[in-house]
C-alpha cells in the first residue's frame, strides 16, 4: 500500500527535555526528526504535537520545538496519545487515514498510540529512525510487536519522497536538499 500525501498526518510524540538526553541514539533521533518535520511541513501534511505530562518531563526540546513553528501542543497524561480528548477531537477533525508517526518512548507512548490507531482504523506509519527508547532492545522490540500489530515500519528519507511521489517538483527539490 502506497502512503498518499492528500490522506497523510503526522505525529511527534513526546520528545521532551528532561527525559530525551537518556534516550538511544537521541542525538540521531534529534536530527532525523527535524528533517522528518521539516519535509512534512514542504509537503503541507498536517502535524499534531504532544506532550506527556510537562510539568514532569518538561517541554518539547527546542530543536523540535523550532522545526515544528507555531503548533498547539496537546498535553496528555495518558501514554498513548488516543487517550487524550483534545488529541482525539483534533485527530477526527484532519480526517487522514495513513499516520506518521516519530517519538519516545517506542516502547511506551509510541506503541501504545500504535495500537489505539489501528483499532480506530488508521494506519500507522512508524518512522524507525525517528523513534527510540531509554534502552536500544526496548525499541527493537516495540517495533516488532508494531509490525505484528498492522504498523507500517520505514524510514525518514523513504516516507518523504514516498509522499512526494514524482521528481522535478519544488517539493520533491526541497526535499532533497533536506536529506542531503
Amino acid at each position: 500500500m502506497r502512503i498518499l500525501r492528500d490522506d497523510t498526518l503526522g505525529i511527534i510524540v513526546d520528545i521532551q527535555e528532561k527525559l530525551f538526553p537518556h534516550i538511544f541514539h537521541h542525538d540521531q533521533v534529534e536530527i532525523n526528526t527535524e528533517i522528518l518535520i521539516k519535509g512534512l511541513k514542504i509537503l503541507n501534511i498536517p502535524l499534531l504535537l504532544t506532550e506527556q505530562y510537562p510539568k514532569g518531563l518538561g517541554r518539547t526540546i527546542p530543536a523540535i520545538s523550532a522545526a515544528l513553528g507555531d503548533y498547539h501542543i496537546h498535553e496528555k497524561m495518558s501514554f498513548s496519545c488516543c487517550g487524550d480528548p483534545s488529541f482525539e477531537m483534533e485527530l477526527q477533525r484532519i480526517a487522514k487515514r495513513n499516520v506518521i508517526i516519530a517519538g519516545i518512548e517506542a516502547h511506551v507512548c509510541v506503541l501504545q498510540t500504535t495500537i489505539d490507531l489501528i483499532e480506530e482504523g488508521y494506519q500507522p506509519v512508524i518512522v524507525e529512525d525517528c523513534i527510540s527508547s531509554r534502552k536500544e532492545n526496548d525499541k527493537l522490540i516495540s517495533i516488532e510487536r508494531m509490525r505484528q500489530e498492522g504498523a507500517i515500519i520505514t524510514s525518514y528519507e523513504s516516507i518523504l519522497f514516498e509522499l512526494a511521489g514524482i521528481s522535478g517538483t519544488d517539493s520533491f527539490k526541497a526535499i532533497s536538499k533536506l536529506v542531503k
